[in-house]
């Protein structure tokens, strides 16, 4: 993720938002209802209302976020101002990758929250026991009631670089991934909330790699971890624990690290229903303490610079922020789908001039199953696009503060709030409204299904014919076109 410093601009505007948070913590709510329709609604009718979207979205009066009607929001922690708790401690800066969990009270949610700060900020991370003094960067924890307050604040683990995204365990902890490979820091930490700045949270995970990270997210099938590197080469990555019961302390028993390749495919791995061999992908073991270089030297699969990712409905979704539309100069970004089971991986959105998305990078699968795509680097500003198992695409949100990504989109455990950060000046968010209900077979639909027509790859006749020769989706002859095999 980029990082955007605050210009004058911003500093101006930030000063009146510090009246403004101070509002929204005595009113509890800004409503966006009966405001004038800012952009045309690509809601269908005929889903339901949070099938087709939510409508358009309405202009904030506030220029601050933009939402559909009947949703509100509430800035929940803003950097610079006190942490709630008596440290006095303030809000550190660069709020970044973040998930959300049960709290022990009752109706009350735990987000853990990294930040993306290096050796020098303004606002670091100040805990009490870090891994490396020199660093400003770590991961905070909120206790969120259930009016959306923040009854409690306070650091879980510091010391590092970078804290750039993670991803949720299913054992209640959250793996924060220093975005870095500077000062021997590029790490990957385990943190756990209920035991805040313990000396697990400031043990690196060596075997899980030295390398720029980004996100990394597990298949709780198997307890195998995928991971995502921020970097110009990027690489795939898996990381399989010795121990894979999927309990607190496993991850620091150790384990293999892999990087994706697209190779041929031995016959007794390759479709029963296609004789001889095919190319797809294979895992090639690298060193965690070189597994950049390994990679590269080992011929795996090189993407422009990976971002995001997330794991649901056993698919993993990740994208590449920065990648090229065909041979033309723009950048404007994929997003890739692998299902472990088949060993099979797709491209599923390539932006193209035909449509709007740009630049996708947190990516999310909602409570009710769609997939959401976070922006980071649109010129028109940065949203919150929705992409339906039906085949349907709509706006959720737009960032009209500044030109700041949205980072860290979670929800919490009931599903009726959404939390997001804007990661410069630094502001948590929690946001709620007329969400759908939970959905678990519309988040396993949302793994198989269709790309929107409009945002699908463009596929030529050629690897058409190719994927229908070899027995496999168009979708993943596609992301072989992509990477140079020849077809």
């Amino acid at each position: 993720m980029v990082n955007n410093g605050m210009n004058r601009r911003d500093f101006l505007k930030v000063g009146g938002m510090s009246t403004l948070a101070l509002t929204l913590g005595t009113t509890g709510v800004m409503s966006l209802a009966d405001q004038s329709k800012a952009l045309a609604s690509t809601a269908d009718p005929t889903k339901g209302r949070g099938w087709g979207g939510y409508g358009p979205l309405v202009k904030d009066p506030n220029g601050f976020l933009d939402l559909p009607e009947g949703f509100n929001y509430k800035i929940i922690s803003t950097t610079g101002k006190p942490m709630v708790n008596p440290s006095g401690d303030l809000v550190p800066g660069l709020p970044d990758g973040m998930a959300a969990y049960q709290g022990q009270k009752k109706n009350t949610t735990i987000l853990v929250r990294n930040h993306e700060c290096s050796t020098n900020h303004q606002f670091p991370v100040n805990g009490k026991n870090p891994w490396s003094k020199g660093a400003a960067g770590g991961t905070t924890a909120l206790v969120v009631g259930p009016n959306r307050e923040v009854i409690d604040e306070y650091v879980t683990n510091s010391g590092n670089i970078r804290n750039c995204a993670g991803g949720a365990s299913t054992w209640g902890t959250w793996l924060t991934c220093e975005e870095t490979r500077n000062l021997g820091h590029g790490f990957v930490f385990e943190v756990n909330p209920l035991d805040p700045e313990n000396e697990m949270s400031k043990t690196p995970i060596r075997d899980m790699g030295y390398f720029s990270h980004e996100a990394c997210n597990v298949d709780p099938a198997t307890g195998i971890w995928y991971l995502t590197e921020d970097n110009s080469p990027s690489f795939l990555y898996r990381f399989t624990p010795h121990n894979r019961s999927q309990k607190l302390g496993s991850l620091q028993e150790g384990g293999v690290l892999e990087a994706a390749a697209l190779d041929e495919l031995p016959n007794n791995e390759a479709s029963n229903f296609t004789p001889g061999q095919k190319v797809g992908v294979v895992w090639k073991k690298v060193n965690p303490e070189r597994a950049k270089e390994d990679a590269r030297d080992l011929g795996c699969i090189q993407f422009t610079r990976l971002e995001g990712s997330w794991f649901s409905g056993g698919a993993f979704w990740f994208d590449d922020t920065n990648a090229r539309t065909g041979n033309g100069p723009n950048r404007f970004g994929r997003v890739y789908r692998y299902f472990p089971a088949t060993n099979t991986l797709e491209l599923f959105f390539e932006s193209q001039d035909s449509n709007d998305l740009r630049a996708p990078d947190n990516v999310t699968i909602t409570p009710w199953g769609d997939l959401w795509i976070a922006e980071d680097g649109n010129p028109a500003g940065d949203r919150i696009i929705g992409l339906t198992p039906e085949g349907n695409v709509y706006e959720f949100a737009k960032n009209v503060f500044n030109s700041s990504e949205f980072a860290g989109v979670c929800f919490a455990p009931d599903g009726k709030t959404m939390f997001v950060n804007i990661q410069s000046p630094g502001f948590t968010i929690a946001v709620w409204g007329p969400f759908s209900r939970r959905n678990s077979a519309r988040q396993f639909a949302m793994s198989h299904a269709a790309p929107p027509a409009d945002f699908a790859p463009q596929i030529s006749d050629k690897v058409k014919a190719y994927a229908e020769r070899e027995g496999m989706s168009p979708l993943a002859a596609a992301v072989l076109d992509r990477h140079g095999v020849t077809l």
